[in-house]
């Protein structure tokens, strides 16, 4: 579910269960073990990465109404270590987004180091209210400290999905390129922070980002209250309703 391909000392990662790269258990958990592995073979920076025009459709919910409680736990408290491992990985992380990443799909860019989308008709955005999930708290932390406090209220609140070109406005990108340039990017961005005196760049890297891993430091109790939102009434209700609309635009 993870194509590797390196260049040079960057790795990237490409995301690739098709035909939208929705989020199950088996590739969060592939995803989480390649980031943590990956500096313990010498990989300097990673590119996260999905495939031309859909980086990430977030987590499948179709799949996911189908478990009981146990196995969503699982699936839960496996995406928190996912972003935590993006959160205090030792190198470099770049989201290369290369089309559309609604909800889950913009979460873990949030995590990493830089964010480049790519231009054209794509969308991006946390739109979790829009189908009766609460925000997480860790995540709205994370996009507070990416975009600010207004411009995180306006995102979570409404659950808007925008253009990569509003993204990048917002801050919720730090740069949008044409689409085919979108990894190539990713790895010249690497690349050139890896130029720098390591030592200095791996220390301030680490002081610059303190305040993100420190939001990672204990969410046991979180992904307990995630779980039993998940669970509600009215949240399965959304969820049913939606899956059931995407079934009639596809048929």
């Amino acid at each position: 579910m993870i194509l590797s391909t390196n260049h040079g000392s960057v790795r990237e990662l490409r995301l690739n269960r098709p035909p939208v790269n929705a989020l199950n258990l088996e590739l969060v958990t592939a995803l989480r073990q390649a980031v943590e592995a990956a500096p313990q073979v010498g990989v300097r920076a990673l590119v996260l990465s999905g495939a031309p025009g859909r980086f990430s459709a977030g987590l499948d919910v179709p799949l996911l109404l189908g478990l009981d409680r146990v196995a969503m736990t699982a699936l839960w408290r496996e995406f928190y270590a996912l972003l935590k491992a993006l959160a205090v990985s030792p190198i470099p992380i770049v989201a290369a987004i290369t089309g559309h990443a609604p909800a889950g799909g913009t979460v873990l860019p949030l995590f990493c180091d830089w964010r480049v989308g790519a231009d054209g008709e794509f969308k991006l955005g946390l739109s979790e209210v829009q189908v009766g999930i609460i925000l997480p708290p860790l995540i709205l932390a994370a996009l507070r400290r990416q975009v600010g406090p207004r411009q995180a209220e306006r995102l979570a609140v409404t659950g808007a999905l925008i253009s990569p070109q509003e993204a990048w406005k917002v801050g919720l990108l730090d740069e949008v390129v044409a689409a085919e340039r979108v990894v190539e990017r990713a790895v010249e961005w690497c690349q050139a922070l890896l130029a720098f005196p390591a030592e200095a760049m791996a220390v301030t890297r680490r002081n610059a980002r303190a305040d993100l891993v420190a939001l990672c430091a204990n969410f046991e109790a979180e992904i307990e209250a995630v779980t039993e939102g998940w669970w509600s009434p009215q949240t399965q209700q959304s969820l049913r309703t939606m899956v059931d609309r995407l079934k009639k635009k596809s048929s």
